[in-house]
């Protein structure tokens, strides 16, 4: 099965948690109701998942109440009840999205939509709390100060344990922290944005605000739907039975971020270079493409756990395989970096270049 154990990091600066540096992403379990989407699990299969997952060592489960309309989360819930480590495992999940289209006040950040979206995870995931709630997107419809007030007090009464968030910009993400401080309330550890070798703008701001606030990252997507795991070559179209060629076929126009078509980079040397670098660095440490790939985000700064999600047990074994005791070398590390270092622009750059010779971690 493994060769190692995954390793454990405190989920952040500020809190003494800690959890696998891989989290199972459970966004394959069960079955939309559009269906079509390749790669879903049904509660057999995703239940064999999570046994394998744990028998690795990890210990931290990511759902939300959206994926496949409370399926994921219900599956969760059907597994645990068969269990006896439920303390032993950190689990956690989102709320925003509507999950009742005839109910206005069904989505969005709400206190009502919240407390009432908190008693629903609960039922569907068969516990008494959830170790790490976490605001889906930010809400214009709703202050601030009402969502993370509710929040608040779930921490107060035990339901949530630990307060995060996800896709969020950088000024959003500080503005969150600045209100928990001045008004005492529980802070957020964690932010999970979409984070990998294709995707890097998330350093611009968000993962600043990590550094300097002691946030852990949480990155979805880490293989950017499928492009970072080494399986599509240039001159050969994705098939229909992976994300990227069902998309590809579907709508070849289409850009989404958790799932890109084939034609969003089919025509980009940049990323093909990458992926024979990528390839090439894993041969020299016997490790896959999607495993180098992974291995990239964790050694990056304020990256606590990666997110990653499987089909079958094959592909989540190779994927653990990344979260084991292993390194990339400075130098390997640098060159993926240089492929894939985002255009800056003003005043992002000017910004970096004035304070090259601030940064307190560079100084002795």
């Amino acid at each position: 099965m493994s060769a190692g154990k995954l390793t454990y990091n405190y989920l952040s600066k500020n809190c003494g948690l800690k959890v696998s540096s891989i989290c199972l992403g459970t966004m394959t379990f069960g079955e939309s109701k559009g269906g079509g989407r390749p790669g879903q699990c049904d509660e057999a299969l995703a239940h064999q998942i999570l046994d394998r997952y744990v028998a690795w060592g990890g210990n931290f489960i990511d759902t939300a109440n959206m994926y496949q309309e409370g399926q994921s989360e219900t599956m969760i819930g059907t597994w645990l009840k068969k269990r006896e480590d439920r303390d032993k495992l950190i689990i956690a999940t989102k709320v925003r999205v509507s999950m009742d289209s005839s109910d206005p006040n069904c989505e969005g950040l709400s206190r009502k939509h919240i407390i009432w979206s908190v008693e629903e995870s609960l039922r569907r995931l068969q516990t008494d709390y959830i170790d790490l709630y976490q605001i889906h997107a930010w809400d214009e419809g709703t202050p601030i100060k009402e969502t993370f007030s509710a929040l608040n007090d779930l921490v107060k009464s035990g339901k949530i344990r630990y307060v995060g968030v996800s896709n969020v910009t950088g000024w959003q993400l500080q503005k969150i922290l600045d209100l928990q401080d001045r008004m005492g309330w529980e802070a957020c550890v964690t932010v999970q944005n979409q984070y990998n070798l294709l995707c890097r703008e998330t350093e611009l701001e968000v993962v600043e605000v990590c550094k300097n606030e002691g946030l852990g990252m949480l990155p979805w997507s880490p293989l950017k739907g499928g492009w970072l795991s080494g399986k599509f070559k240039r001159d050969t179209a994705a098939s229909g039975d992976t994300r990227v060629g069902w998309v590809s076929e579907k709508e070849s126009s289409r850009r989404a971020q958790s799932h890109p078509s084939f034609q969003q980079y089919q025509d980009n040397e940049k990323v093909w270079n990458l992926i024979d670098k990528v390839e090439s660095i894993g041969k020299a440490h016997e490790k896959s493409v999607a495993q180098v790939s992974l291995k990239w985000l964790l050694q990056k700064p304020t990256v606590t756990s990666v997110i990653i999600g499987a089909k079958n047990l094959q592909q989540l074994d190779d994927n653990l395989g990344a979260g084991t005791d292993w390194k990339l070398t400075d130098s390997e590390m640098n060159k993926c970096n240089d492929l894939t270092e985002p255009g800056v622009q003003y005043p992002y750059i000017d910004v970096k270049n004035r304070n090259k010779s601030r940064r307190r971690e560079d100084a002795n």
